[in-house]
């Protein structure tokens, strides 16, 4: 009689951490995707499981863009450089009989794009050196206060998807640590990813711009300067994981080829591990794309993620919705 009531509390309490788990991510499908990210993180918490985890240990590590927001058409710091270079040309009337800066001040994306990675280094150098980093930081909070997506309407801080959003709390709620890593700068992430992921600023690692520090009227500041200090793509990433965070992730999360180095060093490391990919495949609510495409290029990753099993999310199959406030 004992023994079948610890079976049926013990049954009890299965369905409601179930129960508490599906409540946590309910812009989820039912499908497999959303029990294999369930399934991981009971292992990995349930003290006694031959897969359990320390808090200290659990630490997850995400991509930024395509993989908590969209990057459709351009990658959203790309439109913050477009409207940075117009702010800032009156200061610079050189600009209009220069490239990639005229092709910029046109809203010329297709020029600027056939500069390729030099075209936007110049103008993220253009824009950034100079600049306090608390100058630099303010030009951001006031850009993201307003600027909106030219094809949703949306502001781009209202871009995140909200079954990541869902995914970033229940990991929380379950004692991970949650960082970004991405390829993006991270002097243009750090001031709004408290508020849109839940994600403070020292929990965000991305390329980097060099500083120096220099008194500035009597006040101490950091000045950005014109030398890129880190790259923090494809390989750069566990480098940089390494060397900011100093553990291996247990889980990480991304969407193209850029994160696939991440990926292996997550998943290289002892116990339980979990990677996870999300697929572009809704056209009708979001984007379509993966090999062929230039942002969030999707070839290498894919092929491997299939290989070795990891979690490939669907976003028309295993997504109720794709944002905040959309109908599911």
């Amino acid at each position: 009689m004992k023994s079948l009531l610890i079976k049926c509390i013990f049954g009890l309490l299965l369905l409601v951490s179930t129960a508490f788990a599906a409540d946590l991510l309910p812009s989820w499908n039912d499908t497999a995707p959303k029990k294999a990210i369930v399934a991981f993180v009971e292992e990995v918490t349930k003290p006694g499981s031959r897969g359990f985890v320390p808090v200290e240990e659990r630490i997850a590590t995400f991509d930024n863009d395509g993989t908590l927001w969209a990057e459709q058409p351009m990658y959203f710091q790309q439109a913050f450089l477009l409207d940075r270079v117009k702010a800032l040309a009156p200061q610079h009337p050189e600009w209009k009989n220069k490239q990639p800066f005229k092709a910029a001040l046109a809203g010329d994306l297709k020029v600027v794009s056939a500069g390729g990675e030099q075209a936007w280094f110049e103008l993220d150098i253009a824009t950034h050196s100079g600049n306090t980093t608390d100058e630099f930081a303010q030009s951001v909070k006031d850009w993201s206060a307003t600027a909106k997506h030219p094809l949703t309407g949306r502001l781009y801080t209202k871009m995140a998807y909200q079954p990541m959003l869902e995914l970033l709390a229940y990991l929380r709620a379950n004692g991970f640590k949650t960082f970004i890593v991405s390829g993006g700068d991270v002097d243009f992430m750090r001031p709004w990813t408290e508020k849109v992921y839940g994600v403070p600023p020292e929990q965000v690692i991305g390329s980097s711009i060099k500083t120096k520090f220099e008194l500035r009227n009597g006040m101490p500041v950091l000045v950005l300067l014109s030398e890129i200090n880190f790259i923090d793509d494809n390989a750069g990433k566990p480098i940089g994981i390494n060397q900011y965070i100093g553990r291996r992730p247990i889980a990480s999360f991304g969407n193209s080829d850029g994160d696939l180095q991440m990926m292996q060093w997550t998943a290289a490391g002892s116990g339980a591990r979990f990677c996870l990919f999300v697929h572009h495949t809704d056209a009708e609510r979001e984007w379509a794309y993966d090999r062929k495409s230039v942002d969030g290029h999707f070839d290498k990753a894919l092929d491997e993620a299939l290989a070795k099993g990891w979690t490939v999310v669907s976003m028309k199959d295993d997504w109720k919705t794709i944002y905040a406030g959309d109908k599911k």
